[in-house]
């Protein structure tokens, strides 16, 4: 509140906007002419004010008050601010490097982009054509549109925190470094390196006699325009400066003093020097702590003070400071970091840490500048600016709409024809696959769009026009290479891409059972970063992983173990239909070191292929069991605490992950002197090593994949390392050796150039001669009826008939382009080591083998990178499902291999996977399952989630109060039973938008979603004396970037998810998610309207029998689904979400519709329902489905409320 005590009501006429916003009571006081719109920024108390303000209120100069603020980026500080000295701009940036601009004094944004990537703006210099940003280390220039002019990079270790415009063209920067540096902007170079004393310059003004550089010592030195060396100097205080400016023959100077033990304090005596006589004069005592000050001469030499606080004063360098001539500027609680006054002495502003602009001004037609030229805007529409035209006249010429001409040069159409004669180019043939799948209306003919080619672009090779365009594809070509063109091969339906086709309906009505017709839940892909669908799937297929994960709970917010928990409960309740890893893929996208792995990917790598998937999904691999291994390790205490990077492989803390596939591992280095040094560690996986080609042989030689893994697992490699002994880097001899056998092996093929794959290619080509001339050798058998002939393989241009009876060799084409065993025997001896070796499929090991430790280990993973240039390429995984899983979902004991592809699963042979034809499917992953390994695991599920997740908890939010709580916790007496009714509504906002194109027949395709992310979660009460009333009511705080907050549908205002600023009740998406998990898993009835698709974005699988949802209640067959509001108004004459929405009223509200629904049911049946519903289609199609307006003017389309249905809901 402003001060006004002592002010003498006859000391003259005062400015309307001096008083900021008013209460409405006060209105009649004030001057009628007073401009409504500048009443703003501060609330006055009326019995606050000392004198009574005169009725005739006119204007006084020089006093400021505020204009107008406008936020950037909530939240990020405001670190520099400058008046643009060329136009009426004013230039902010920020803590994180952006930069923003608002032009004139409303303050309307003009242009906004990031100057430095992560350095805070330091310093803003407007030029002639563009301006200058400072950072730590770098001097950026872009024109006022954003457009980068040029950028200089200063030294290593640089710490840049001014610059001065010595001229038109040469540049002054300084820092707390030895040094400033001179900068010629014509060239952009460094010209001159000044010296100065440490800690080096902070602050520099110019006049025409000195440079004057203020440093954090406290000091101000005077020196030279020339050489820049040292002429006079001031030590203005012992603790440190603030910030000091120059006008005429004074310098005023405030900062802190050194209070001994205490450290520094705020100087409130400004420090004055008379530059004539070179010393100082009277300090000045004020009343504000000073942080920065500036003159602002008008019609004399003022000086602002300003505190950190906002408070602001007016004083004479050289007279007494006033108590009223202190203004305060409303920043809400955060701290002012930025402040400059405009070239004309009219506007002030002021930057704040909660990264909002403030603008003061004593006139409310300010300009910053003097003379200002005008500022270039973007073109705006020329449609609103053309003459209307009757398009139902056929002769009305559409030359009455001008071209508008950008330049005055010579047209084109002008030119002589000797320089403009045409040469076209030859339109690229159209794709074979359009020209196959086009269907024809009439005369125009519609395909889907193959998306070989970038979209909306026509590729042009200048040099070679007649080039085969079918060669032409965006998705770079793999490492693996290929002999022959990609259209010349093509890879099996089942192995290609699969994609959402998205209909008005989203996903309803598209067909998931014509890909997947097992009761197994496929994944949906269109997520980001989804590319490790398949490995979900197969660490699903562990039963020990499975059951792990699901037994484990934490309240770390991130923990990629309870998300997969989550993720697994879905897959069992799932009977066929896909689901979506979406909140797991939230929690992957936070772990740092899952970004540092570069394991996620950007939407565009992913869309076009760039993505090297078969690399990517091995470190995936690797990175997903370590940091299993890390998050179930067992250890005392809770584990939620823990961080990610508390333990390392080789701590003692023992995780189920580490059982499992962990394996001890002795590493034993060699140095040439004979020192040996041995270390043990634990590992997960293990990568295939290939033996060196020698260059010349130009054959590969035979090698069986038993030897080749051995080899891998016992490493021999030399390297240098250094060597304690020799005390220096030497060759040194490595060594691997096991000590124990993992129960599931892991293996990353590494293929992933072109020799590896031709490696692999040869040795299936080996496998596959021997195993032939091992068939032709054998004696011929009795006969037997004929093997079943294949079901999913046939390869072209294979020869798979018997010419002479024409029946099929199985076995044989079996065994074509496989290399890698079904079965191993794996054994560790003293005397042998590992031993590894091929075993006949089906055959047991003997007792005497069993004695000495041997193990036969099955083939019950492979996951492929199929290669595609139609669509980039993507991920399978052939899993060998087991017993206990086809009990659970189809009440049978078999073991079965299935094809896993997204949402596309398929049984197939047991042959196909351990098939890779290299030219379109290369091994990425194998994992080897020791035999009966799961009996000893402990596969039992105790749902980890209780009734603990329902009681009361703190909001993130600061600022949230007890006062504002929108819900009351349930009681224990109150905890939920099975059948209970439970209200839901939430709500939601955009991460992502959705991308569409255009059918040539005119229809809308949509490619990709909208991404979602919920934002709101309301559960009420459904019976009970607190009917009605809210027990949940949780805000999501989100980390990820929100494109739009839907306000108007969601009721979600930005900030309302910052938990800086926000008095909302904020939780994590975990806790709540727990909350609904356990009203689920207990077995509430959830009532409300759309349920499927807020149980879609949250990630939940609920049972049908658990779901009441609204939107089906009141609907017929093949009509449209009716809004809730309009539902609201015609069932119980309520007027509902009349601005925006609020998921209590919804949630409320839904509970009383399927009372209503109860009711309607009761009193006639089914036909009186029927009934009812076509009375509400008829009136929904009279009214247009809309909702009338009040007639009372208040807003609301009916007296009633959701308050008068459930009046105890007034006492929250």
């Amino acid at each position: 509140m402003m001060n006004f005590d002592g002010l003498d009501p006859g000391m003259g006429e005062y400015p309307p906007n001096l008083h900021g916003t008013m209460d409405a009571g006060l209105e009649p006081s004030m001057d009628p002419h007073l401009n409504p719109n500048l009443l703003q920024g501060v609330e006055l108390d009326p019995e606050g004010l000392a004198v009574t303000v005169p009725e005739q209120v006119h204007l006084m100069e020089g006093m400021f008050s505020e204009l107008h603020s406008a936020v950037s980026e909530v939240g990020i500080p405001v670190t520099a601010t400058h008046f643009d000295l060329q136009e009426e701009m004013l230039w902010m940036g920020n803590h994180r490097g952006h930069v923003t601009s608002f032009f004139g004094p409303t303050m309307g944004r003009h242009s906004s982009f990031q100057a430095h990537a992560t350095d805070d703006v330091r310093h803003i210099q407007s030029l002639e054509t563009g301006v200058l940003f400072l950072s730590k280390c770098n001097l950026k220039c872009h024109t006022r549109g954003g457009l980068v002019m040029f950028d200089f990079p200063m030294d290593e270790g640089a710490d840049m925190h001014s610059l001065l415009m010595t001229d038109n063209n040469t540049l002054l920067m300084g820092g707390l470094q030895n040094y400033a540096v001179e900068v010629d902007l014509n060239t952009v170079q460094e010209t001159q390196k000044f010296n100065v004393e440490v800690p080096g310059v902070a602050i520099m003004r110019q006049t025409s006699r000195f440079f004057f550089c203020g440093h954090t010592s406290g000091k101000i030195t005077l020196r030279d325009l020339r050489s820049f060396k040292t002429e006079h100097e001031f030590d203005a205080f012992s603790g440190s400066l603030s910030d000091f400016d120059v006008h005429g023959n004074l310098l005023a100077a405030c900062g802190f003093s050194s209070r001994g033990m205490n450290g520094l304090a705020c100087d409130r005596f400004l420090m004055v020097y008379d530059l004539r006589m070179m010393r100082a004069v009277t300090p000045l005592q004020v009343h504000v702590d000073p942080l920065f000050l500036r003159f602002i001469p008008t019609y004399t030499s003022r000086l602002a003070i300003i505190s950190q606080t906002g408070q602001c004063q007016f004083c004479e360098p050289t007279g007494l400071a006033n108590v009223a001539d202190i203004f305060h500027v409303n920043t809400v609680g955060q701290l002012l970091m930025s402040f400059d006054v405009s070239s004309s002495k009219q506007a002030l502003a002021f930057g704040d840490s909660g990264g909002c602009v403030h603008l003061w001004s004593d006139a409310p037609e300010v300009s910053f500048n003097d003379y200002s030229r005008e500022t270039d805007f973007a073109l705006p529409c020329l449609v609103d600016t053309l003459p209307q035209l009757d398009w139902n006249h056929d002769l009305l010429p559409l030359s009455l709409i001008p071209m508008p001409l950008t330049s005055t040069e010579q047209l084109l159409s002008d030119w002589p024809t000797a320089l403009a004669t045409p040469s076209p180019r030859r339109a690229p043939p159209a794709d074979p696959e359009i020209l196959r799948t086009m269907k024809t209306v009439g005369f125009i003919g519609y395909a889907a769009n193959p998306r070989t080619r970038p979209r909306n672009q026509v590729p042009y090779k200048i040099k070679d026009v007649e080039l085969d365009y079918d060669n032409y594809n965006q998705v770079p070509e793999s490492p693996i290479g290929r002999d022959e063109e990609p259209h010349l091969y093509m890879v099996p339906k089942k192995y290609r891409k699969v994609t959402i086709k998205y209909s008005k309906l989203g996903l309803e009505d598209f067909d998931f059972k014509h890909y997947n017709r097992t009761l197994f839940a496929g994944l949906e892909p269109h997520i980001p970063n989804a590319y490790c669908n398949c490995m979900i799937q197969v660490l699903y297929f562990l039963e020990p992983i499975r059951c792990l994960v699901q037994n484990h709970l934490c309240q770390k917010e991130f923990c990629l173990a309870c998300e997969l928990g989550f993720l697994f409960h879905m897959l069992d309740l799932s009977r066929g239909d896909p689901c979506q890893a979406s909140n797991f893929l939230r929690a992957f996208r936070t772990i740092p070191e899952a970004s540092a792995l570069g394991l996620i990917l950007a939407d565009s790598d992913e869309q076009t292929g760039k993505a090297r998937l078969g690399r990517l999904i091995q470190s995936w691999n690797r990175f997903i069991l370590t940091q299993l291994h890390q998050e179930t390790q067992e250890q005392e205490g809770p584990q939620a605490y823990r961080g990610a990077s508390s333990s390392s492989l080789g701590s003692s803390g023992e995780s189920a992950i580490g059982k499992l596939f962990g394996c001890e591992v002795e590493n034993s280095s060699l140095c040439r002197c004979g020192k040996e040094t041995v270390r043990s560690s634990l590992t997960l996986l293990f990568t295939m090593h290939y033996p060196e080609q020698n260059s010349q042989e130009k054959t590969i030689k035979e090698y069986d994949f038993a030897e080749i893994l051995k080899k891998s697992i016992c490493l021999e490699q030399s390297t240098q390392a250094w060597c304690e002994n020799c005390e220096k880097y030497q060759p040194t001899v490595q060594t691997r050796n096991i000590r124990c056998l993992p129960d599931v092996l892991v293996i990353n093929c590494e293929v992933n150039s072109a020799k590896e794959a031709e490696f692999w290619k040869v040795q299936a080509e080996y496998a596959f001669n021997k195993a032939m001339q091992k068939e032709a050798n054998e004696p011929a058998k009795p006969k037997e009826p004929p093997p079943p002939m294949p079901t999913e393989w046939c390869l072209d241009g294979e020869d798979a008939c018997n010419m002479e009876g024409f029946t099929f060799d199985t076995k044989a084409e079996d065994l074509r382009h496989v290399w890698i065993p079904l079965t191993l025997k794996m054994s560790i001896s003293k005397s042998q080591g590992l031993e590894i070796s091929s075993w006949p499929e089906g055959e047991e090991l003997s007792a005497a083998e069993e004695e000495e430790g041997a193990a036969l280990y099955d083939l019950v993973v492979t996951v492929s990178h199929v290669l595609d240039a139609r669509t980039g390429g993507n991920l399978v995984a052939h899993i060998k499902v087991g017993e206990t899983y086809h009990q659970r979902k189809e009440g049978v004991t078999h073991q079965q291999w299935y094809l896993f592809n997204d949402f596309l699963i398929e049984p197939i042979d047991k042959p196909e996977s351990a098939q890779f034809d290299l030219s379109w499917k290369v091994p990425a992953i194998l994992y080897y399952s020791k035999r009966n390994y799961h009996t000893k695991y402990d596969l039992r599920i105790k749902n980890p989630i209780d009734a603990s997740v329902l009681l009361t908890e703190a909001s993130l939010a600061r600022k949230q109060r007890k006062s504002h709580a929108t819900f009351i916790p349930l009681m224990v007496s109150e905890m939920p039973q099975a059948g209970d009714l439970v209200g839901l509504d939430a709500e939601f906002v955009t991460l992502n938008q959705e991308e569409a194109e255009l059918r040539s027949d005119g229809t809308k395709s949509t490619i990709k979603p909208s991404q979602m992310s919920v934002a709101r979660i309301t559960c009420v009460r459904g019976q009970g004396p607190n009917e009605g009333v809210p027990f949940i009511d949780d805000y999501i705080s989100t980390q990820e970037q929100v494109v739009d907050y839907l306000t108007q549908y969601s009721g979600i205002k930005p900030g309302d998810l910052d938990a800086k600023i926000s008095s909302k009740h904020l939780t994590t998406l975990k806790s709540t998610y727990l909350k609904l998990r356990f009203l689920i898993d207990t077995g509430v009835r959830f009532v409300g309207h759309g349920l499927q698709k807020d149980f879609r974005v949250i990630n939940l699988l609920v049972l049908k029998d658990q779901v009441i949802d609204t939107v089906y209640l009141f609907h017929l067959p093949r009509k449209r689904m009716i809004s809730l509001r309009f539902l609201a108004w015609y069932f119980l004459d309520l007027s509902i979400q009349g601005e925006t929405h609020d998921s209590i009223e919804d949630a409320r509200t839904a509970l009383q519709l399927y009372r209503k629904f109860l009711e309607l049911s009761r009193g006639g049946g089914t036909d009186e329902v029927r009934k009812v519903l076509k009375g509400l289609y008829e009136k929904g199609r009279q009214m247009d489905w809309k909702v009338p307006e009040s007639e009372t003017g208040d807003g609301q389309g009916s007296p009633k409320t959701g308050a008068a249905v459930f009046p105890s809901v007034m006492g929250l």
